[in-house]
């Protein structure tokens, strides 16, 4: 992984972090919106690290393919995971 390793993981560890509020907030029988809104704080991490981890995948994996059928390989991953992130939307 090409990523910023400090970037992400922070991200990461934040988002871990604010699943565990979550967490407590559903024993502590919290407003219904409330943890809604922190679901989607939690959502919106994740989403921000896959980027940067989506992003250094395109810089530094597809563009130092050596030859057309690793970059077609390489593309052909890109494609499928554009289709998971489209089916989550």
């Amino acid at each position: 992984m090409q990523a910023d390793k400090k970037q992400v993981t922070q991200l990461l560890k934040t988002a871990r972090g604010q699943i565990d509020g979550i967490l407590k907030m559903v024993d502590d029988n919290r407003y219904c919106i409330d943890i809604s809104h922190q679901i989607l704080a939690a959502q919106a991490i994740l989403r921000k690290a896959n980027k940067e981890i989506i992003a250094s995948h395109m810089k530094h994996c597809i563009g130092e393919a050596t030859n057309q059928q690793e970059l077609d390989k390489k593309v052909g991953e890109m494609v499928q995971l554009l289709d998971e992130l489209i089916k989550g939307l």
